[in-house]
């Protein structure tokens, strides 16, 4: 078996004139925990759907579990979970009543887990899905998807209604659940200091295609921000490959590049007489480079 769970091949998707994913490929190795992140309207949510077939592409190739999406056999289908941003469960159940209910789909339904979630998450098993307040209902979601204990689970902006508190909580089972057996996480979202917590691999997305695809740790080696100050004026034109921004003033810059290495550093300083101070960059400010 390959050890790409998730495989995109020049992807495209277009909705009437718009095309919203451009020629996109992207691999997610199995045993990750995969973060996609990109502004609003960016296409998070067709990217995840068109993998999960909910959406047809207009043009490329997806493999998902080594599956075709838009014909999931059952066998492929008992191995996925899906949460959506905003899911829509039947608001006349009791908790109880629905996680039962969706368990019963299933020849595997891990309850210890799902009961110690229950506790631990603070959920009462009588409240009525319908009366939960929009965090609660979430977090109903949440446990329903991991239930089975699939081989992928495809979160969709998973945090977006929970408090800090139960944001940790969440983060906190799915780094519990990816060490204690074989399982992929992908989800989007656009809380970068989420993101810098569980994930391993990070895609960023951008005008419908992928700035970058890789290990977190990778990104965040390779992405620095130079102070520059040189004994002599800097030419205006003042720049070098790998730079992505560059402000100057008279002997001084201040430099983001995305190809750092202790060898630049060297040059920089022996070229221009100059002393280089280095600066790591969060994820938040790696992404507004790259998508600004």
């Amino acid at each position: 078996m390959d050890n790409h769970i998730i495989q995109i091949n020049n992807l495209v998707k277009i909705y009437g004139k718009k095309q919203v994913l451009k020629d996109l490929s992207l691999s997610i190795p199995m045993g990750s925990v995969y973060g996609l992140l990109g502004k609003n309207g960016e296409g998070k949510t067709t990217l995840i759907k068109c993998l999960l077939g909910l959406l047809r592409p207009s043009a490329g190739s997806v493999r998902t579990l080594c599956d075709d999406p838009w014909n999931f056999r059952d066998q492929t289908k008992a191995q996925l979970s899906y949460v959506p941003q905003s899911d829509r469960l039947y608001p006349w159940l009791t908790v109880r009543q629905i996680i039962d209910y969706t368990a019963s789909f299933y020849r595997h339904w891990n309850k210890d887990l799902i009961d110690r979630l229950v506790k631990e998450w603070r959920i009462d098993w009588e409240d009525k899905v319908g009366l939960l307040s929009e965090g609660q209902a979430q977090k109903v979601s949440i446990l329903l998807s991991l239930g089975h204990e699939p081989q992928l689970l495809v979160f969709d902006e998973p945090v977006a209604s929970l408090d800090p508190q139960a944001r940790r909580e969440f983060l906190k089972t799915i780094l519990e659940i990816v060490s204690g057996r074989e399982c992929t996480v992908f989800f989007s979202t656009h809380i970068t200091s989420d993101l810098e917590r569980v994930a391993d691999h990070v895609a960023i997305l951008n005008n419908g295609g992928i700035a970058f695809d890789g290990e977190l740790d990778m990104l965040k080696e390779g992405f620095k921000r130079l102070r520059i100050l040189a004994q002599h004026p800097l030419p205006a034109d003042f720049s070098f490959n790998g730079c992505l921004r560059c402000e100057t003033s008279d002997n001084g810059a201040i430099v983001t590049v995305n190809n750092y290495s202790s060898q630049l550093k060297e040059d920089l300083e022996k070229k221009y007489e100059a002393k280089v101070q280095i600066e790591d960059l969060n994820l938040e400010e790696i992404f507004l480079e790259l998508t600004q």
